[in-house]
């Protein structure tokens, strides 16, 4: 069954088993890439589960997070930060991430970039200089660099002199490769995927220090039947398609629990992300 893209999505859904499953996508790149990535996903996972599938993206993180707590999606693609933000308002639960390319685990990393001519050799470097965040609901674009600069001892990211936003990771790798920020923080594997493409040259690029941060959790909503929310976790575990786990940037896919975000949600806190 070929998803729609429509961004005016069907009514919310019964418990139980829905008769069409819409799916939510943080932006993690520019939203209209995001939805074409994912097609091959909504065709698999409408054909597995004898369903309609809908794609939802919002324009920023948070409008996932919103679409959730206001039953406009039922299945949600989110970072941990938007995860644990997600959960205050709305009763979901975890179900898979998947397992990175890069490390075959499920974590990947989130790293502080700069130019490879800078003379901004570590973290601490950075103090003073202009720095691009992705998405502040962004976990490895947000999150994590706020937690590397803060143990830098660098801080004041209100200050809109120092502290800049562009959106996702794709633009601040560009934001720092093009030299318009001084470092940023990205989610490595997208920065990769950007120089596998030819859009940045690699070799301009170094990461200055990088932490591995719990994979992307999928979440659905927990008023579906407990043999409705199996039957999704299998669907993906059973992905075995090599093309299409490669668009999903997975090895595979692992169940995970709430507890597995422990960390993300006490860092979220600790920085202000979350109450």
């Amino acid at each position: 069954m070929v998803p729609s893209t429509r961004a005016a999505l069907a009514a919310p859904t019964a418990q139980g088993r829905p008769t069409t499953f819409r799916v939510g996508l943080i932006p993690n790149i520019a939203p209209d890439k995001q939805r074409a990535l994912y097609q091959p996903f909504g065709a698999y996972l409408g054909d597995t589960l004898g369903m309609g599938v809908e794609l939802f993206v919002a324009t920023d993180y948070a409008g996932v997070v919103e679409a959730m707590a206001s039953d406009k999606i039922d299945l949600a693609y989110f970072g941990g930060l938007t995860y644990v933000q997600a959960e205050q308002r709305a009763q979901i639960q975890p179900i898979v991430t998947e397992i990175d390319r890069e490390t075959s685990t499920v974590k990947y990393y989130s790293a502080l970039i700069t130019r490879a001519d800078s003379d901004i050799q570590t973290t601490a470097d950075i103090a003073g200089r202009k720095f691009a965040f992705g998405d502040i609901g962004s976990t490895s674009g947000s999150l994590y660099p706020r937690i590397m600069l803060d143990r830098a001892g660098i801080g004041d990211f209100t200050n809109p002199s120092l502290f800049v936003y562009t959106g996702g990771h794709d633009a601040t790798t560009l934001a720092v490769f093009n030299g318009t920020v001084d470092a940023g923080g990205v989610e490595k594997r997208v920065m990769q995927r950007l120089i596998d493409a030819g859009t940045v040259d690699g070799n301009q690029i170094r990461i200055i220090e990088q932490n591995l941060v719990q994979g992307y959790p999928w979440c659905i909503r927990s008023a579906f039947s407990p043999e409705f929310v199996e039957e999704v976790t299998s669907a993906f575990e059973a992905i075995t398609d090599a093309e299409l786990l490669q668009l999903m940037r997975a090895e595979a896919y692992a169940r995970v629990t709430a507890s597995d975000y422990d960390e993300a949600r006490q860092e979220a806190r600790r920085v202000g992300l979350i109450r």
